[in-house]
């Protein structure tokens, strides 16, 4: 048994020591992107991955981490909205590719060799389902994450439903969604009603009013908070993964995610996603209501969303 995970994501539920305590139980265990103190990219280049691969032959990735908030046993911020995929055959080899990296990159001793742990067990043909690693520069050499959401929406000819738990996107994406709109397309974004940071869910409102302007529908999940992230069009393509719709996600982050052509499960998250539309609150142009100092701090917001 293998394990991997963001030593700065953990740092404040997990001791510094915890990769050792799992040694000690038999586990091969490493901390990804240990911190150690110094004033690099260290903060900001983490795993945000979420991978689990049994024997080679079943996969599992989305949005869900380990932790009690993420099955609804204890409640933070409402009820917690999340979405996953479970992949059989050879699909499953990306995932395992990915984590080993992952793995070796965090562990000098790791094996190099990766060919004992792929499996090339077939299963029912169902279109097409194509997991995908993607992170910083100058580890990747193209923003893979981004480019599939644009050339949804830029390809899209009936819809594009996105959910993601934050909106904190650069000018190129915020105009991919308003000419998708402008040209008639129905684009849709759920986030979350209840925020989990406060001063990131500023920065994604302050996106609204903008978009509704385009003709972008927006929604907030009125019972709690979304971490799901799924982008689907015209029910022949889909991405399900890690990736969220913000900077961290898109520039800094090692994430992955499954692009996914003409498979009926594409019909499965579409089903979950109106499931989740019908529970959610749709807000209309002046329903923001700000005074000026609101309107000074998602000014501010925005000026420092890099960052975020």
């Amino acid at each position: 048994m293998r394990v991997v995970y963001d030593d700065i994501g953990c740092m404040m539920t997990l001791p510094g020591n915890y990769y050792k305590q799992l040694r000690k139980m038999g586990i091969k265990a490493v901390p990804f992107s240990r911190l150690r103190g110094q004033a690099n990219n260290e903060f900001n280049n983490r795993s945000h991955r979420k991978i689990t691969v049994i024997d080679g032959k079943v996969g599992y990735t989305g949005g869900v981490n380990i932790a009690d908030e993420y099955i609804n046993r204890i409640q933070k911020f409402g009820h917690w909205k999340d979405v996953g995929l479970r992949l059989q055959g050879e699909a499953v080899n990306e995932l395992t590719r990915l984590f080993l990296i992952d793995y070796g990159l965090n562990d000098k001793h790791a094996d190099d060799d990766f060919a004992d742990y792929f499996r090339y067990e077939q299963c029912e043909q169902d279109g097409y389902c194509i997991p995908f690693g993607d992170g910083p520069k100058p580890v990747y050499d193209r923003q893979v994450s981004k480019s599939v959401i644009l050339n949804m929406l830029n390809q899209a000819k009936r819809y594009v439903y996105i959910t993601t738990p934050y909106l904190i996107i650069d000018s190129e994406l915020i105009e991919a969604l308003e000419n998708a709109a402008i040209r008639g397309i129905d684009v849709r974004i759920i986030t979350p009603h209840i925020p989990d940071k406060k001063l990131v869910f500023l920065m994604t409102r302050s996106h609204y009013n903008r978009l509704m302007t385009a003709g972008v529908k927006i929604y907030e999940y009125e019972s709690g908070f979304v971490h799901a992230k799924t982008y689907i069009s015209d029910d022949e393509t889909a991405m399900v993964g890690t990736v969220n719709m913000d900077y961290r996600s898109l520039v800094h982050h090692f994430e992955n995610g499954v692009w996914i052509y003409k498979h009926s499960v594409i019909g499965d998250i579409k089903n979950d996603f109106l499931y989740t539309q019908e529970k959610s609150i749709q807000f209309e142009l002046g329903m923001l209501k700000e005074n000026l100092f609101q309107r000074f701090i998602r000014a501010m917001a925005k000026v420092f969303s890099p960052l975020f």
